[in-house]
């Protein structure tokens, strides 16, 4: 698709003013280059994926509030059209990604390992500020990530949330090529995704979800083993049995919003396993026995979102051909339908919206 590089003075953008909506789809003002301050980029947003964040933030059901009014969105995939940065490499015209964090103070501790999602200064694109559900969206230069070439705009962006995030956290899991990693929620938006990076990392992978679509479609994207929490009588034994040597997998990274699925990997992880908390069921709390934790050293990590590496790893394996998102496209006006169903828990798989329909 050829680049257009005319700025209008307007935009289609969905956005809703107040906690619990609605979301429409209303014709905003477009920020003009000059209007750009130091560290700015105005990007042509091309395509954005739709998370359950995005949900979240419509809600405001997160005990920490976001801005009102709101455009949301942190999926992002487009180029850039202007710029207010003379010391970035990036380019004008260059197709650039706008993810869940938008900005960092790049100086603090947190910052300085690489652990910028967790700096205090740290701003969030479609929470804090206004995301990538617009046409035109203003990023800062430091957190926006190239997408490289060969990959897809639309292809690209649930890399920039979803699987990111799911990267990053078998990362955090520590599980090495040949060792078992448990995904329960596999055949989900970040399920799947998980899989793929994990195969694509040489991880053997035992997948937990239901239903006979969902089994071939794990099995086809590289899981050995399958589990049916809904036909399983015993989850706990049946994941361990999945093993060869019989001790239960190496780690587990719980992409699915359920408390039950937390419980049942600090039972079914093998001694010195790690259980990574990804999914994010409301008001939960998860239960761990102290004694069985402690003799057995098995461990529980939280694991938020990637940081600007992990975004440019996580694009470079979706380039590579390695990993694919399964989603269907919708134009923007289709978003406030995309809400409903997905607070109705009737959405399917991951949308990905087309901002020129």
């Amino acid at each position: 698709m050829s680049q257009d590089m005319n700025i209008p003075k307007e935009q289609k953008a969905c956005i809703f003013h107040k906690k619990g909506g609605p979301v429409a789809v209303e014709t905003v003002p477009v920020v003009q280059p000059s209007e750009l301050k130091p560290g700015e980029a105005l990007v042509r947003v091309m395509y954005s994926g739709v998370c359950h964040t995005d949900l979240h933030a419509m809600l405001g059901d997160w005990p920490v509030p976001n801005k009102l009014p709101l455009i949301g969105g942190h999926e992002g995939a487009g180029y850039i059209v202007a710029m207010n940065d003379d010391q970035t490499d990036l380019k004008v015209g260059q197709n650039v990604g706008i993810k869940w964090i938008a900005h960092s103070c790049n100086k603090c501790e947190f910052c300085r390992q690489g652990y910028e999602p967790l700096c205090k200064s740290a701003q969030c694109s479609g929470y804090s500020v206004d995301g990538s559900f617009q046409q035109f969206a203003v990023s800062y230069t430091s957190q926006l990530t190239p997408i490289p070439d060969g990959l897809p705009l639309d292809d690209a962006a649930p890399i920039l949330c979803a699987g990111v995030t799911v990267y990053k956290a078998i990362k955090e899991s520590g599980v090495k090529a040949g060792e078992w990693l448990v995904i329960p929620g596999a055949g989900g938006g970040l399920g799947h995704l998980a899989v793929q990076y994990a195969n694509s990392m040489g991880i053997r992978v035992i997948a937990i979800d239901t239903g006979s679509e969902k089994e071939q479609l794990v099995k086809k994207l590289g899981a050995e083993k399958w589990i049916d929490f809904k036909t399983e009588k015993d989850i706990v034994k049946a994941v361990q049995s999945a093993v060869p040597d019989g001790l239960g997998p190496h780690a587990a990274v719980v992409a699915a919003a359920g408390a039950a699925a937390y419980e049942q990997a600090l039972e079914y992880l093998r001694p010195h396993g790690v259980c990574v908390a990804v999914g994010l069921p409301p008001d939960t709390d998860i239960k761990v026995p102290v004694f069985w934790t402690v003799f057995l050293s098995k461990r529980v990590v939280g694991s938020y979102v990637g940081n600007r590496q992990d975004a440019h790893e996580a694009l470079a394996l979706a380039a590579a051909g390695k990993v694919k998102t399964l989603y269907k496209t919708l134009p923007l006006g289709d978003l406030p339908k995309v809400y409903d169903d997905m607070h109705a828990g009737k959405l399917t798989g991951r949308i990905v919206l087309d901002m020129n329909k």
